[in-house]
C-alpha cells in the first residue's frame, strides 16, 4: 500500500498587502449566545458601503485624482478617526492625534514618492513611521481589491493600516517587536472598528453582518502569508505576516471584545495560541494530496485511531444511497446518515473541491483540505449522533464545525492507518478549511447540510475547536 503523505494543504501566493498580516489572537470563546448573532449582533444582510447621506469627508487626500477609489479611501480616513476620536482616549492614555497626512498614487506612473520611497511600482497601502502619514496605490491594489471584495475592502485596508498608527502613537510596542505582532493587532484594530461600523454607529459607512462582513472575511483570506517550506532561506518568525487564519482570529477578536483586547497581543501568546499547528511545509513537498478512494478512506482511518469511536462510520462512495436515508436529506459532495451510520461520498464532487486555487482575482482559496475537511465534518456527526445529540439544529452545524477544528489540531501529528497509509495536517491546511466554511459552509452544516448564514459564525466555532477540545464544543453548542 502506498503512503499518503499529508492530509491537506495551502497556495503559495504573496500577500498583497507586504506591511500587513497578523497571528492567531485573542480568547479562545467569543460571545456567541445566539447561532443567528455574530459576536452579539444580529445576523442579518442589508446595505454595505458608503452611505447615500455620509458625512462629507473630513480630510484631504494628497496627490487624488478625484475618483471613486479616492473618495472610499478618504472618507474612511475620516470616519477612522472619527471611531478614534473617542476610542482611543477609552483604550489608552490621552487623546487622539490624527495622522499628519494621506497620500495617494499611482503605482504606474514614475514621479510619486511615498515615505521616501517612490511610488513607481508601489502596489500597496501603509503607515509610514517616519513621518506619520498614511498612503495607498489607487491604480492596482484598491481598484482589484474593490472589485473582488466590494467598497469596504477599501475601508479595512485603511483601518489595519490605522491600527498601526494607533500603535505609535499609543507607544504600544517596544523596539524590537516582531512583525507578527504588529500586524497581528492591526488587523484585531481594524476588526474594532468595522465593530463600530456594523453597529450602525458611522456616519459615513454602513456594514451589513451577513454577506458584507463575508466579503471581508474573504479578502482576509487572500491576504494571508504566502506558504513557506523548509527550504526558503532567511526565514524568520517574527518577520512573517500571517495565515488566514490568523488573520482572520485577529480581526475577530477586535471585532468581537474591542481595542482593549489588542492590546494584550504578544508573541508569547501568539506562540501559545499556534502551539504545535505547522507554520512551514517540509522542503520537499507541495502539501496537496489527490483526493481519491485511497485518501478519503485513510482520512476516515486516521480519524477512528484519534477518536475511537464505539461503533465506527462506514464509508461508500455510492452517492445515491444518501438518498434514501431515513432520517436525514442528502449534504453533497459527502453525507451522514444517522439511521445506517454511514458516509455516503461523491467522489467527482469532492475532488473538483479539493481541487487547488490560486490569485486574488479568481475563485477564493481553495485546496485538498476544503475537500478533506468536509470528509471530516460527517465524521463529526457520527461522534455527536454516538452521544445522543441533536442532529438538525443551527446549533448542530456550529457543534459540527468546532469539532472538525478539533479534529484539524489533532491532525497535525502524523496517523499512521491500518493500511499502512500516513495523514498528517501540514502548513496551510487551516486555511483551506476557512475557505470552505466562508465559500460553502458544509463543514458548519448540520446533518441536513443547513449550515448558519453568517460565516463570521462559522470561523468563530472551527476557531473555538482549533484551540480547544471536544468538551469544549459540546459545552458550547448544545
Amino acid at each position: 500500500m502506498g503512503v499518503l503523505a499529508r492530509l491537506i494543504a495551502a497556495v503559495s501566493t504573496a500577500a498583497v498587502l507586504a506591511g500587513c498580516g497578523t497571528a492567531i489572537t485573542g480568547k479562545a470563546v467569543s460571545v456567541y449566545e445566539d447561532p443567528f448573532k455574530v459576536g452579539g449582533l444580529e445576523s442579518v444582510d442589508g446595505p454595505t458601503g458608503l452611505r447615500p447621506d455620509a458625512k462629507p469627508e473630513a480630510r484631504q487626500v494628497t496627490g487624488t485624482d478625484g475618483g471613486q477609489v479616492d473618495k472610499l479611501a478618504g472618507q474612511s480616513i475620516s470616519d477612522l478617526e472619527e471611531y478614534w476620536k473617542f476610542a482611543y482616549p477609552d483604550t489608552f492614555e490621552g487623546e487622539l492625534e490624527p495622522v499628519k497626512e494621506v497620500f495617494s498614487w499611482d503605482s504606474d506612473a514614475y514621479d510619486g514618492t511615498f515615505c521616501d520611497d517612490t511610488t513607481e511600482g508601489l502596489v500597496n497601502a501603509g503607515f509610514c513611521e517616519v513621518d506619520g502619514t498614511i498612503g495607498w496605490d489607487r491604480t492596482v491594489l484598491m481598484p482589484s481589491l474593490r472589485k473582488a471584495y466590494g467598497d469596504m475592502a477599501i475601508t479595512m485596508v485603511l483601518a489595519h493600516e490605522y491600527g498601526h498608527a494607533i500603535q505609535k502613537m499609543a507607544t504600544l510596542n517596544p523596539r524590537g517587536v516582531p512583525t507578527l505582532v504588529a500586524e497581528q493587532q492591526a488587523d484585531c484594530f481594524a476588526g474594532a472598528y468595522l465593530r463600530w461600523v456594523a453597529e450602525g454607529k458611522s456616519p459615513r459607512f454602513t456594514l451589513s453582518t451577513g454577506e458584507g462582513l463575508n466579503n471581508l472575511l474573504a479578502a482576509m483570506i487572500s491576504f494571508r502569508d504566502p506558504l513557506l517550506d523548509g527550504g526558503d532561506q532567511g526565514y524568520d518568525v517574527g518577520d512573517e505576516h500571517g495565515s488566514a487564519f490568523e488573520r482572520i482570529s485577529a480581526f475577530q477578536f477586535g471585532f468581537t471584545d474591542g481595542p482593549a483586547a489588542c492590546t494584550g497581543i504578544t508573541l508569547k501568546e501568539i506562540n501559545q495560541r499556534r502551539g504545535e499547528l505547522p507554520v512551514q511545509l517540509p522542503a520537499d513537498q507541495t502539501g496537496e494530496l489527490p483526493v481519491t478512494e485511497q485518501s478519503v478512506k485513510a482520512v476516515v482511518d486516521a480519524l477512528n485511531i484519534l477518536f475511537t469511536p464505539k461503533n465506527p462510520p462506514k464509508l461508500t462512495f455510492d452517492i445515491a444511497s444518501a438518498s434514501s436515508c431515513a432520517d436525514a436529506r442528502p449534504s453533497p459532495p459527502v453525507s451522514y446518515c444517522p439511521a445506517t451510520n454511514t458516509i455516503a461520498t461523491d467522489l467527482g464532487a469532492l475532488q473538483a473541491l479539493g481541487t487547488s486555487t490560486e490569485g486574488y482575482d479568481g475563485p477564493a482559496l481553495q485546496g485538498d483540505n476544503t475537500a478533506y475537511s468536509l470528509v471530516v465534518s460527517r465524521f463529526m456527526l457520527a461522534l455527536q449522533h454516538e452521544r445522543g445529540v441533536s442532529l438538525d439544529t443551527a446549533d448542530a452545524g456550529l457543534r459540527t464545525a468546532c469539532l472538525t477544528g478539533v479534529a484539524t489540531t489533532k491532525l497535525s501529528q502524523t496517523i499512521t492507518t491500518p493500511d499502512g497509509d500516513t495523514v498528517a495536517l501540514t502548513a496551510g491546511d487551516i486555511d483551506e478549511a476557512i475557505s470552505g466554511l466562508l465559500t460553502n459552509g458544509l463543514a458548519a452544516g448540520d446533518v441536513n447540510g443547513e449550515s448558519v448564514p453568517a460565516g463570521f459564525s462559522r470561523i468563530d466555532a472551527f476557531r473555538v475547536g482549533v484551540l480547544g477540545d471536544q468538551d469544549r464544543c459540546f459545552k458550547r453548542f448544545q
